[in-house]
């Protein structure tokens, strides 16, 4: 008995130290996806952040894309278990305020060393098939069932806004660490609890309504030279990140070589840092135009929103999403994303002088703000959502969200 014993003793050992390094590798990976991509990450890289030699990780994965599969199949098993917790909640507000709440928990013990990073979705467009095709499926069943938190949709109209909501719940999750590192861990509770007063009534009073006006930011529609190589690079890097969409890529979209590609710009770098000032020059735009909007700060607000989201939705669009950042140098990274905070700070005042003019609900402005920016910056994603109904009903809906809260219908009206 006791040789049986000291075998199974053994084996249980094995198993859990192969399982201990397994997770090592995987939380390094996640580590090194966020920080340069899934194209980007090496085994060399990898296994230096976790004490091994290269050899070591290819005994647990055998390829580079079979590593970043399973980082991504982890994060997507993490959701599906916290949306079941919500799930077992009996209103769609006390479902939401918790899957916040686990959001918040998990990136606390993060943030005090005790789990790791999941790694970002954002390049899962970029996986090569099979792989691909089952990761995608994952992430629609993710969605389906944040889609759920709502309950069952009463009508299709229902069913839509059920699908924005979730939408933006997810996104603004997924937001969460890069703007929460500016508040100390005794401060995520007020964090939370802020962040949930936002998603449960809105920014908007109950006395509002969805009237925004369109402002003009006068673009170039004919989208000729540079402004189409822009825009078609925005469009495929948005859905393939950094990596995936290769210069060939995008002088094959536009019909051109390689070497007309060069004509307008030095290097693939220089290309997604234009793109980026690109559209962050766009959304102050809108920003500063909406000042000449009549009427009150929730009008500016609301019309800079609308016309942003009518940008994304459009062949105008879109704006470049945050993660084609990844793979850039450190400093031109840290160049953007201080413009972006710059851009919330900016959404924050218009609050700020709303909330005092009594236009805008008393809601903490820096975090709302947070929100707003996930919002805008995901919109392009739902795209193909908002070709199925008229434009205007799409932004209302999308904008609703965080406009007038996660759990008001009355943008069913328009």
């Amino acid at each position: 008995m006791e040789a049986g014993a000291t075998i199974q003793d053994n084996a249980d050992g094995s198993t859990k130290r192969f399982r201990a390094k397994r997770d090592a590798i995987l939380a390094a990976a996640a580590q090194a996806i966020n920080e340069q991509s899934a194209k980007g990450m090496t085994f060399a890289d990898v296994a230096q952040r976790v004490g091994l030699n290269t050899t070591s990780v290819t005994y647990y994965f055998k390829r580079k894309e079979d590593l970043a599969a399973a980082c991504f199949e982890y994060t997507l098993d993490q959701l599906q278990a916290m949306l079941a917790d919500a799930m077992e909640l009996p209103t769609p507000q006390q479902r939401v305020a918790r899957y916040l709440a686990l959001n918040m928990d998990r990136l606390a013990r993060i943030q005090r060393g005790e789990a790791t990073s999941f790694a970002v979705l954002s390049d899962l467009r970029a996986m090569e098939e099979p792989v691909r095709g089952r990761l995608m499926a994952g992430w629609r069943d993710v969605f389906r069932r944040t889609r759920a938190l709502w309950g069952p949709g009463e009508t299709r109209a229902h069913t839509d806004l059920f699908g924005a909501r979730a939408h933006v719940l997810l996104e603004n999750t997924f937001w969460l660490p890069v703007w929460l590192v500016r508040y100390d861990p005794d401060q995520f509770s007020r964090v939370e609890q802020r962040l949930m007063a936002v998603f449960a009534n809105g920014i908007a009073p109950d006395t509002a309504r969805w009237t925004p006006s369109r402002i003009d930011l006068d673009h170039d529609e004919g989208e000729s030279g540079r402004e189409a190589f822009l825009l078609a690079a925005t469009r495929l890097i948005n859905e393939l990140g950094y990596r995936g969409a290769s210069v060939q890529k995008i002088a094959s979209q536009l019909n051109v070589t390689k070497g007309s590609f060069y004509h307008h710009l030095d290097a693939k770098d220089d290309l997604v840092i234009a793109c980026y000032r690109r559209s962050l020059d766009t959304i102050t735009n809108a920003q500063r135009l909406s000042e000449e909007v009549p009427g009150s700060y929730w009008q500016q607000l609301s019309s800079t929103i609308a016309t942003l989201l009518e940008i994304q939705f459009s062949e105008r669009g879109p704006l470049m999403r945050t993660t084609a950042l990844s793979g850039l140098p450190r400093s031109v990274r840290s160049a953007m994303v201080a413009r972006s905070n710059r851009i919330a700070r900016r959404y924050a005042g218009m609050m700020n002088d709303g909330i005092a003019e009594g236009s805008i609900r008393a809601i903490d402005p820096l975090i709302a703000a947070q929100a707003l920016m996930a919002l805008q910056n995901a919109a392009f994603d739902m795209r193909k959502w908002a070709s199925t109904m008229p434009r205007d009903r799409a932004i209302a809906y999308y904008a609703s969200t965080l406009m007038f809260g996660l759990f008001d219908d009355r943008v069913l009206a328009i």
